[in-house]
């Protein structure tokens, strides 16, 4: 007598979430805050009440988180927001760091 034994192996594929970055504005003495505020709403699409809590934590703390996205898009907003500051003649400096 033969029997026939059919066996499933399911394959379990783990999707990771994307690393996320954090884009850290940083204090300098020449940047505007008007100008700093007008870049996060903008470009980091923050309403004005978040935007100037950011801005005061750049200048009263050295630094301030602008947000937290994937790799790409927190690269694109700083390249976006830096060609803004060259434009003006801002020295601004933002970084993109791990979350």
């Amino acid at each position: 007598m033969e029997t026939n034994i059919v066996t499933k192996q399911k394959d379990q594929v783990k999707i990771k979430k994307p690393k996320q970055y954090k884009v850290v504005m940083y204090n300098d003495d020449y940047t505007t805050m008007e100008f700093v505020i007008n870049v996060l709403v903008n470009v980091f699409n923050k309403n004005l009440i978040e935007a100037e809590k950011i801005m005061l934590d750049v200048h009263e703390k050295g630094k301030g988180v602008a947000g937290i996205y994937s790799h790409d898009i927190a690269i694109t907003k700083v390249y976006t927001a830096m060609s803004m500051a060259k434009e003006q003649g801002f020295p601004f400096k933002l970084t993109v760091e791990e979350a």
